[in-house]
């Protein structure tokens, strides 16, 4: 029995409710797995984890769509002030999708709007899944144009898939989160695959001021990592993208897959 199977569980309303109540800054963390139970161990007392028909692990899935020059990640490789996410979202166990766009102005300040996607068929776990358009891409290009980022004109691809399995784990004290992702793979449309076999990415959603669970985890020795799932997974694949601001992060990386 794992650590986590002993904490109380929450439903998600209650989560939610918990979740809207700050101003949250994220924080991301490389930590093997089988220092998971510890770190739990450490703040079992102020946990609860996200539980759901009996589930406290959720399969997630997501397509990243960018322009066949990969005009959204070089725009994050060059520290551009306005840049641009584009990913379809699968919650395998139930069955629900949502396309997000996330922007970044030129203030720093970032957005994330997503709309529910109906189920049309499309399988985004193929590699041969088609370009964006429709409705969706409608909404990318709204979207883009309310944030003042320049829409792309070439077609929208789908150039990097991710899986992992999700907990989420509320810190009642603090009325923050907490999620730990396992069992990472990223692939491509050209058949390449990496997958992340000894580490856990472990997510914080706290407040300005770091949190119990920062605390935690830097006494451990372990400290926030630049790590973008989409901006890792790309530099990991193709060694020939420039990777400069995530080069510590992929050689982090590197070591656990």
């Amino acid at each position: 029995m794992s650590a986590i199977d002993t904490l109380p569980g929450i439903d998600l309303a209650r989560l939610t409710e918990s979740a809207a109540l700050m101003t949250r800054v994220d924080r991301k963390y490389l930590v093997p797995r089988d220092e998971i139970d510890e770190l739990i161990g450490d703040l079992a007392v102020d946990l609860r984890v996200l539980e759901i028909g009996g589930r406290r692990r959720f399969a997630y899935r997501s397509t990243y769509y960018d322009t066949s020059d990969l005009a959204a990640y070089r725009a994050a490789a060059t520290g551009r002030r306005r840049r641009w996410k584009v990913r379809r979202r699968d919650y395998v166990d139930t069955d629900v999708s949502f396309l997000e766009v996330k922007t970044r102005t030129g203030r720093g300040e970032s957005s994330k709007l997503r709309i529910a996607l109906d189920d049309d068929g499309a399988d985004t776990g193929e590699q041969a899944a088609p370009p964006l358009g429709g409705a969706p891409l409608d909404f990318v290009r709204t979207s883009l144009a309310d944030a003042d980022c320049v829409a792309p004109t070439a077609p929208l691809l789908p150039v990097l898939t991710t899986a992992y399995d999700r907990t989420t784990l509320l810190v009642a004290a603090e009325d923050s989160r907490l999620t730990l992702d396992d069992a990472l793979v990223w692939s491509d449309p050209a058949g390449r695959a990496r997958q992340l076999r000894d580490q856990v990415v472990v997510e914080t959603k706290s407040g300005t001021r770091a949190g119990s669970v920062d605390r935690v985890l830097w006494r451990a020795g372990h400290r926030p990592q630049r790590l973008s799932k989409y901006a890792t997974g790309l530099a990991l694949l193709d060694a020939d993208l420039p990777a400069n601001r995530w080069h510590r992060t992929v050689r982090a990386v590197s070591r656990g897959t």
